[in-house]
């Protein structure tokens, strides 16, 4: 690493191909703001700021993606620019001098059009323009996944992309054309050239001027170092993904003293599942989450699958969502369904926390001062559990929950012998309904018991009304959910999510549900 002087180092990071350095700029500028800014490309566009819109996408390479480098489309509006200490980002503006060794729809061998950009005039897909940058990034990615082998995984790669001018089908129609397509190209020999970012670490300093506050980022590279910032920095605030903090930044201004992420320490980007057991750890982004339990663990990929858009699941992380400690996050339900434990550490060590124990409050959990959440560790669940989670919003896509559920019954002799039903956006955390649960237990598993439980929810929450529902709309979803529950599991046991596009995560029309 090349110093920029004796107590702070660059942000060093490659743009297109181009190495840069970047010096005596806030810690807390986007990756957007660099690029349409110091960095002149101003392809890139700004839209909303918070990471719906899509008109900010940009592709960086993850080095350490499981099952090698990878290609990750992600909102520059959010990441700040540390975070791409290391990373090799690219634009729009690469895509328009490709070459490659095959000629036609591969992209010549001198200067061109790259295959997604050449689908997507051909199928007419831009229309004011606005868009199309973001979205061809969206499509850059899709062209070099080897995964999308089903249609919705079309819908979840650019459902993070918004078409004001209503393109869906023609940007539809290009995506298909070019999905998977990998073209022997620069692009994917750059791809295979990235090595692992296991040494970019960073110590930036920035002194402050024009009424911005002096700052500083680090990027620790081991737990030990990490305990040092913070016994050093009590202010210190954590980041990975920054999909959540980034909003504090584009949306409240602010600009926080002292920032590190966590990026490059390695046993916190673990994910494991032997013997029966989940290790997920802190920094495992969502993404790979979802691929990971798409077969193994159906509950938590029906959660993910509308948690948010590619861009998001690409960048947030498993840690971010539980300390953020939201009543509407969508992970806890499922973990608390699944008897999951928290894994926090101090520099003394580690301490194991129930996930029924960690979320204290609103938006406060159980970690004490000086201590990190490290790893979730779940069971699979035992052979005779029915297990269904389901998440209820306005949208589909890149929605925040008006009511998310993980529901478990364990049944044994067709009596049901023990019960965990999980709900956010029913109380200041997410919890589980032990009236509902005690309902149940020791009952026939049968429709009718999940209609006669779902009339007890009411003893477990007094939910609030907000512009996403209202607390009679929040009890009557909730209660629908438990009676769908049966129908649900009654020919699989953990069901995953049909294929064919669906307005909730869940049963529609069916005869249980309760309209009072």
């Amino acid at each position: 690493m090349r110093y920029a002087g004796p107590d702070m180092d660059a942000v060093l990071l490659h743009v297109n191909g181009e190495a840069r350095e970047v010096l005596d700029v806030s810690p807390t500028t986007t990756l957007l703001e660099y690029l349409r800014g110091p960095a002149g490309l101003s392809g890139t566009k700004e839209g909303c700021a918070e990471g719906d819109c899509g008109a900010c996408t940009v592709v960086v390479i993850d080095p350490d993606a499981p099952g090698g480098p990878r290609f990750r489309a992600v909102n520059s509006c959010l990441l700040l620019l540390p975070l791409l200490h290391g990373k090799h980002v690219l634009t729009v503006e690469a895509l328009s001098q490709h070459g490659g060794q095959h000629g036609g729809q591969h992209g010549g061998d001198g200067p061109g059009h790259h295959p997604v950009q050449q689908a997507l005039v051909a199928a007419l897909g831009s229309q004011c323009g606005y868009c199309t940058p973001g979205v061809i990034m969206s499509m850059f990615e899709a062209c070099y996944r080897g995964d999308l082998d089903a249609p919705w995984k079309l819908d979840d790669q650019m459902c993070g992309n918004l078409c004001r001018c209503t393109g869906y089908r023609p940007i539809r129609e290009a995506t298909q054309q070019i999905a998977g397509l990998r073209p022997d190209d620069r692009f994917g020999a750059a791809l295979a050239e990235v090595g692992p970012s296991t040494s970019a670490t960073l110590r930036y300093a920035f002194e402050g001027r024009g009424g911005t506050p002096s700052q500083s980022f680090w990027i620790p590279g081991t737990l030990s170092e990490l305990w040092d910032l913070m016994d050093a920095h009590p202010e210190l605030r954590l980041v990975v993904g920054a999909t959540d903090l980034g909003l504090d930044v584009t949306k409240k201004g602010e600009r926080f003293p002292a920032l590190a992420s966590l990026q490059a320490i390695a046993e916190l980007r673990r994910l494991e599942h032997a013997d029966g057991r989940w290790s997920i750890g802190a920094t495992v982004r969502l993404a790979d989450l979802e691929d990971a339990t798409a077969q193994a663990l159906p509950p938590m990929a029906r959660m993910l699958r509308f948690f948010g858009s590619r861009q998001i699941k690409n960048s947030a992380t498993v840690g971010g969502n539980l300390c953020n400690a939201s009543p509407i996050g969508d992970l806890a339900p499922v973990l608390l369904a699944l008897d999951a434990t928290m894994v926090v550490a101090g520099r003394s060590g580690e301490r194991r926390v129930p996930a029924g124990e960690f979320f204290v409050s609103y938006r406060s959990t159980a970690l004490r001062p000086g201590e990190l959440f490290v790893r979730v560790e779940l069971p699979d669940p035992p052979a005779n559990a029915r297990v269904v989670a389901y998440k209820v919003s306005k949208r589909r896509e890149m929605d925040i929950s008006a009511v998310a559920a993980a529901l478990r019954v364990d049944v044994d002799g067709g009596v049901v012998t023990a019960a965990r039903l999980a709900f956010g956006g029913m109380a200041a955390t997410p919890a589980r309904a032990r009236a509902v649960e005690a309902a149940l237990v020791g009952q026939p598993w049968s429709q009718a018991s999940c209609d006669a439980a779902a009339e007890r929810i009411g003893d477990d929450f007094t939910p609030m009304s907000d512009h996403r529902g209202s607390a009679w709309y929040r009890a009557t979803v909730a209660g629908n959910l438990v009676r769908a529950m049966f129908d649900d599991t009654s020919q699989c046991a953990m069901p995953g999510l049909p294929d064919r596009p669906t307005s909730m995560v869940g049963t529609a029309g069916s005869s249980s549900v309760h309209h009072p």
